[in-house]
């Protein structure tokens, strides 16, 4: 049976529980948790989660699963809030990385309920 992207994006969603953005804003800064955006870098030249790790959907697993390319930052043992422009791409994003041993990863949604909670941003330069 052929599934379509939608099918996907839930059964992701179904995987990698969401976080509010007030919940991640309490994470937000602590040594525990990384923010990942998963956004193309013309999608975060506008902005992104301050401290953020920006690594693009399409190459995260060539990113992640290898340890030259892996950002330090980005650890199994850290709580991985993953966030894009709307929740799907992070899903899938939260869905892969579970999938190559990250325990515990948390789906933010899009970078918008972010900035709508006042959570703290910055611009690449």
């Amino acid at each position: 049976m052929t599934k379509t992207v939608e099918d996907l994006v839930k059964a992701a969603r179904a995987e990698v529980p969401a976080i509010s953005p007030a919940e991640a804003k309490r994470l937000h800064g602590s040594s525990a948790a990384v923010f990942l955006d998963v956004r193309e870098p013309a999608e975060v030249a506008a902005g992104k989660v301050r401290g953020a790790v920006a690594i693009p959907r399409g190459v995260l697993e060539f990113q992640v699963g290898s340890a030259e390319n892996r950002p330090e930052a980005l650890s199994e043992d850290k709580t991985v809030i993953v966030y894009c422009a709307g929740g799907g791409r992070a899903a899938l994003a939260g869905q892969t990385l579970r999938a190559m041993g990250f325990g515990d990863v948390r789906n933010l949604g899009g970078y918008k309920d972010w900035v709508e909670a006042d959570g703290a941003t910055e611009r690449d330069v």
